[in-house]
Order: C-alpha cells, then sequence, then structure tokens
C-alpha cells in the first residue's frame, strides 16, 4: 500500500517543497539520496521505515500505560464505583489483583501498532503529496492547514485498523465477566454482536481520534519550529542528535496536553459506546450529559501527554537510528522573500 502512494506522490507534477534538493534533479522528481541517509525522502523505502516507526512508537507506549488506561475507562464508564485514578487502581488490585491492571494489553499492543502504521506511515505520504499539490510558496505559507489535512487523512485509515482491537479492549478491560483475554474476547464479541461489533465504534473513535491527531501532528509540528527560533539558542544543523531528540520530546509533550483536551468527550463516549451493547453515540452522550463527557480528563491529560511525548521521541529516534531523512523546520522560500520585499 505503501509502494502505491509513493508512486502517486512521486508522479505529482509539483517539486517536492519539503527538500529543496529535487530541483538540482531536472530529471527525476524525488532527490538523489543525501550523504549520510541511508534512503530517498519520499520513497517507497522511507514510508516504510516511517509506518515501522509508527508500529514501535504507538505500540510500545500505549501498552505501557495499560493500568493507566484501564482506571480512565473505568471512571468514564462508571464513575460512582471509580471516582478517580488513585482509588480506582486501588480497588482493581483489591477485586482482581495486581494483575487485573493489565487487563486489554494484547488488544493494545495489536490495535494500536496496526494504527501508528498507519498514523505516521500515511501522515507522512500525505504530507508529501498534498505540499507537492500545493506548491512552495503556498506549502509554506499555509503549512499548518497542511498538517492538519495530511493527519486527518491519515488517521482515517489508522482508525479503521484500531476499531476492531479497541472495541475488544474496552469490553475486557470494562465488562465485568465478558473476557480476561484477546483469545477469549474476539470470538465472543462476535457471537454477542457480528462483525459489526468490531466496528460500531468507528465513528466515536474518528469524533475522538481525527481531532487528537490532527492536533498532535499540527501542534508538534508547529510547537517544534518556535521552540528552535525563540528556545533553543543554536540553529538545528548546530545541535547533535541528542539535543535534537529533547526538543522532540518537549515538543510532543506540549501538543499532548492539548490532544487530550481536544479529543476526551469522543473518547468518553467511545468507553461508554463499547461497554454498553445495542448503543449508539448520540444515546450514550445523552446518558453521560456533559459533565460526564469530562470524567476522567486528569489521567487522561497525564497519560496522553507522556504518550505523545514518548511517540515522537521513539519515532524520532527510529529515523536516527535508520538514518532517514530529516528535514529542517520550513523556512521561507527565496521566491516568497523576493515577492515580499517588492511589496
Amino acid at each position: 500500500m505503501f509502494t502505491k502512494f509513493a508512486e502517486i506522490s512521486q508522479t505529482n507534477l509539483f517539486s517536492s517543497p519539503f527538500n529543496k534538493a529535487s530541483c538540482d534533479a531536472p530529471n527525476s522528481i524525488m532527490p538523489a539520496i543525501k550523504e549520510g541517509d541511508s534512503c530517498e525522502f519520499g520513497s517507497s523505502k522511507y514510508y516504510a521505515l516511517c509506518g515501522f516507526g509508527g508500529i514501535l512508537s504507538c505500540g510500545i507506549t500505549h501498552t505501557a500505560v495499560v493500568p493507566l488506561d484501564l482506571v480512565k475507562c473505568r471512571i468514564q464508564v462508571d464513575p460512582a464505583k471509580y471516582t478517580g485514578i488513585f482509588q480506582g487502581g486501588r480497588l482493581t488490585i483489591a477485586e482482581e489483583g495486581v494483575r487485573g491492571l493489565a487487563k486489554g494489553w494484547a488488544p493494545t499492543l495489536i490495535g494500536y501498532s496496526m494504527q501508528g502504521l498507519c498514523k505516521f506511515g500515511f501522515y507522512e505520504v500525505f504530507k508529501i503529496l498534498y505540499g507537492n499539490m500545493m506548491g512552495e510558496e503556498n506549502c509554506y505559507l499555509y503549512r499548518t492547514s497542511l498538517y492538519l489535512a495530511a493527519s486527518a487523512s491519515a488517521e482515517f485509515f489508522a482508525d479503521i485498523a484500531l476499531a476492531p482491537m479497541e472495541a475488544v479492549k474496552v469490553r475486557i478491560q470494562t465488562s465485568p465477566g465478558f473476557a480476561n483475554t484477546l483469545r477469549e474476547g474476539v470470538p465472543k464479541l462476535y457471537k454477542m454482536e457480528g462483525i459489526s461489533g468490531f466496528y460500531k465504534g468507528l465513528p466515536p473513535l474518528w469524533m475522538r481520534q481525527i481531532p487528537y491527531t490532527m492536533m498532535k501532528f499540527a501542534c508538534f509540528e508547529r510547537t517544534v519550529e518556535a521552540l528552535y527560533k525563540y528556545v533553543v539558542p543554536k540553529p538545528r544543523a548546530d545541535c547533535t542528535k541528542s539535543e535534537q531528540l529533547v526538543v522532540t520530546f518537549a515538543a510532543g509533550y506540549i501538543a499532548g496536553v492539548f490532544c487530550a483536551i481536544v479529543s476526551h468527550p469522543a473518547d468518553t463516549v467511545v468507553s461508554k459506546l463499547n461497554n454498553s451493547a445495542g448503543s449508539t453515540a448520540v444515546q450514550a452522550a445523552r446518558e453521560l450529559g456533559m459533565k460526564g463527557l469530562w470524567k476522567g480528563l486528569g489521567p487522561r491529560i497525564i497519560m496522553i501527554g507522556t504518550l505523545t511525548a514518548l511517540q515522537w521521541f521513539i519515532y524520532d529516534s527510529v529515523k536516527v537510528a535508520f538514518r532517514l531523512p530529516r528535514p529542517p523546520p520550513p523556512e521561507m522560500p527565496e521566491s516568497l522573500k523576493a515577492k515580499m520585499n517588492q511589496q
């Protein structure tokens, strides 16, 4: 699939606004491999390794915070019983033992690994594809819109990959007696609700994840740009790889806080919907009420802030480890500078 999108992005008539080396290669749309890089920017190998970075960044981080996610889901579904993150954790351990905090780890690992593959891999694809269509000057002027459009497109496909495992995960975590493992949960859910049971949470999942991902990528990209411009005392090119990764982590955490706030009401609906057989997103929202939609926001800010920071750190570390091209923050094209000077 990445190969097909790579072919589409490379056949666009516009030159890549993300890598000025393309101007030096008149016989090829994509730039040659730069010294020190393992592949071309925008090549099939580039997209594949970005997808692999997404698998690691999302799969590892979401699985690591399963205990926090479990308590958060239970607060959303049964706030009368689970009143807070620490109380909910203690109650879970008292009723199910320490192992109870790990419920749902398998569908989390599989589901979010698949989501990460599509989220990060397709983001790179769509960012280059849409950027080529916009042209260099518009790509710079409207770069925030570019980040929003590319991330929304990527997340649309990522949620289709995530939805089945998310449905099983929430049932395991919030429905006592439903199942304890993925192997038990999948056939039981299929028997109860058929294939639609795995995807009934997809629309609210889109409502939760698409705004979340748009904020995650756009806020991260602009925060990185701002940090290098106003905070970091030297240009990015003069920073070591370790220093660049510190900037990545900081920008990721800032983006994560905003992500949690923007997407939390829809996250609550997803938890409630997957816990209640036969209900719809509208019914779940009405039952929760405005106050109920914001239950569990505190632990989710901690969880998503940490998750997002670690995801960007791992993703960027994979790029460094595999020597993938890492273009610097965008700068105003010379042609646009000339136009502004003339005005």
